[in-house]
């Protein structure tokens, strides 16, 4: 009876700790300072001269065009990217065809809503739409989608949706294996009012970071030029750039590509750094391997953002690419 007795004490004491721990993650979150940014400007205000805004599913979105004519690329940048990322190999494609770079939302100098009618413009069902919306309001009716990181996993997903509206996909160490967002199970913890709270100061600490991120994405971190890194510090200035990155990483839901990656059939050119150490160069190749007919170049001394890097290997790459698809 005795140890009975104890253990019950014992027990109780241990739900009376547990349920104060929960109380305290519940209601400490909740009381954390969010101070407000300071120096924010509406994202026009930070735009280039050839810098064009279209409202699209809810948010204006910024975009830059190059080129005329035929076939149209559609660029996709990646996590933490804008139109910057492209503009190394913007020109080049610009002279074959015309080249689209916009910033996704959640990125860029596109705007950041942080309430919405409708379909959240975060989502990963909306993006699909928000790149089909702007290649009709170009007048394009198919494009060559050029994705990288999470930009190659939104061309993937957006092809397997609607592959009548893709003429080819090339995919820069894309992120099909680990670009799925937050685990399920971790989702709703995610958009707890908690986390909904401190989330922008996680976002405002992981891009505080900014500079390290970027030198990770290269294979010789010494070639980052100060135009590059202000291209990607610019839009941490564009007003509520932190709560709209939290919107885009709470809504990232992508479906199952995996499976599907077979019945694709439109020409596929994969290209990868040999030293990419955000999406290991192994899975572009077995990227390659799992879609049928996929062509998979591997460009040596390159990091994860070889288009950045070695612009001119990525347009040979290209070119090459369709010279073959011509045919």
């Amino acid at each position: 009876m005795k140890f009975s007795s104890m253990a019950v004490k014992l027990l109780k004491r241990a739900n009376i700790v547990m349920a104060s721990v929960l109380a305290l993650a519940m209601i400490v979150p909740l009381l954390v300072p969010v101070p407000p940014l300071e120096g924010t400007l509406p994202p026009e205000q930070l735009a280039d001269a050839d810098s064009q805004f279209v409202r699209l599913e809810g948010a204006n979105i910024h975009y830059k065009t190059g080129g005329e004519g035929e076939p149209a690329f559609l660029l996709l940048h990646g996590f933490g990217a804008n139109t910057t990322s492209w503009d190394r190999i913007m020109e080049p494609l610009s002279a074959l065809g015309t080249a689209i770079a916009y910033d996704r939302p959640g990125f860029g100098l596109t705007e950041r809503p942080l309430t919405w009618e409708g379909e959240n413009p975060y989502s990963t069902a909306t993006q699909p739409r928000i790149a089909l919306d702007l290649l009709e309001h170009l007048g394009k009716e198919r494009a060559i989608l050029v994705g990288n990181s999470a930009g190659g996993t939104l061309a993937l997903h957006l092809a397997l949706l609607y592959p009548e509206r893709v003429e080819a996909l090339i995919l820069i160490s894309p992120a099909v294996y680990t670009g799925g967002g937050a685990p399920g199970f971790v989702r709703p913890l995610l958009r707890t009012p908690q986390l909904r709270r401190i989330g922008p100061l996680l976002v405002r600490e992981f891009l505080g970071e900014g500079a390290s991120l970027l030198d990770s994405a290269w294979h010789d971190p010494s070639k980052i030029t100060p135009e590059l890194q202000e291209g990607y510090t610019r839009p941490l200035r564009a007003e509520n750039w932190d709560k709209g990155l939290w919107e885009m990483t709470v809504s990232a839901d992508y479906p199952d590509l995996i499976s599907r990656l077979e019945t694709l059939q439109m020409p596929v050119l994969i290209i990868t750094g040999d030293d990419d150490r955000i999406v290991p160069t192994a899975d572009s190749v077995r990227l390659a391997g799992e879609i049928p007919g996929a062509e998979l170049v591997v460009i040596p001394d390159s990091g994860h953002v070889a288009h950045e890097e070695t612009p001119e290997a990525v347009m040979t790459a290209i070119e090459d690419f369709l010279a073959r698809v011509a045919q």
